[in-house]
């Protein structure tokens, strides 16, 4: 049974993938102009770290070696971020005002696996090549690193993603009952930017918050220091707990706001 609904799911979401590619590769220049974009954007990350290290030696306790994984970590996490769900999530409303939502639930496949991967931006798995080779590249730059500690990426990585996408899974989710939360679509972005920076920089009780109760500390911070530093192991562990409590919050969050969905047509 379990082999069977994989294989459903695989299909459907191959089947997407191809459409994806297909409508993206049409317009060639757009297509173009989203990998140069991103790649501004990489180099806007590296460039504000690259110049605050002109001025100082550490950034919280991390040396500009050690940043640069953490920016790694953070641009590998990002990249599945952006070709996966970002777009797909960012006009999740748009699609409830315009009644489409009505005809992604009458599909006999689940409704949050249909928003989810509704379109897959083909584009930006660009970004996981570059995001890997400068992640790569930011490990060789270690003195005397332990390669094996980079194993810890396989595990902290999903662990990490998981958390940026039940959260933000979540707050899609109001725009079922609410139509409307570009406010709080603005309100994820400005908690994902602390986020993207070293946790270490922050105040004890704001990283305590940023670990546990908006655990976007989890996302980049906690996999690179597990390669970076001696690992704490409550903290992976928790981690890897808070994943999967995460996404699965957010599909008992779905369920609830569907019991108060007014279809457009109704």
């Amino acid at each position: 049974m379990l082999v069977q609904v994989l294989k459903k799911y695989g299909g459907i979401f191959w089947a997407i993938t191809k459409a994806s590619a297909i409508a993206e590769i049409e317009f060639r220049l757009n297509f173009v102009m989203k990998i140069i974009n991103d790649i501004f954007w990489y180099a806007a990350q590296i460039f504000t770290f690259e110049v605050l290290f002109r001025h100082t030696n550490l950034i919280g306790d991390w040396n500009l070696q050690q940043t640069r994984v953490f920016l790694g970590v953070l641009f590998i996490v990002d990249a599945f971020y952006m070709t996966f769900i970002q777009e797909n999530l960012d006009r999740f409303s748009e699609k409830v005002r315009k009644g489409e939502l009505d005809l992604l639930l009458t599909k006999p496949v689940n409704s949050q696996f249909m928003i989810t991967f509704a379109r897959i931006s083909v584009s930006c798995i660009g970004n996981l090549i570059i995001a890997s080779s400068w992640f790569i590249w930011s490990l060789s730059q270690l003195p005397d690193f332990n390669w094996t500690k980079a194993l810890w990426i396989f595990l902290l990585v999903p662990a990490g993603f998981s958390v940026m996408y039940g959260i933000r899974f979540s707050i899609a989710a109001l725009a079922v009952v609410f139509v409307r939360v570009d406010s709080m679509q603005y309100v994820w972005y400005q908690i994902y930017r602390l986020g993207m920076r070293p946790d270490s920089i922050y105040m004890p009780w704001l990283k305590f918050i940023l670990l546990t109760i908006i655990p976007v500390g989890l996302i980049a911070s906690v996999p690179a220091r597990a390669v970076l530093d001696p690992p704490e192991f409550w903290v992976i562990a928790w981690s890897v707990t808070a994943g999967p409590l995460i996404v699965w919050f957010s599909t008992w969050f779905w369920k609830q706001c569907l019991l108060r969905y007014q279809s457009s047509s109704s």
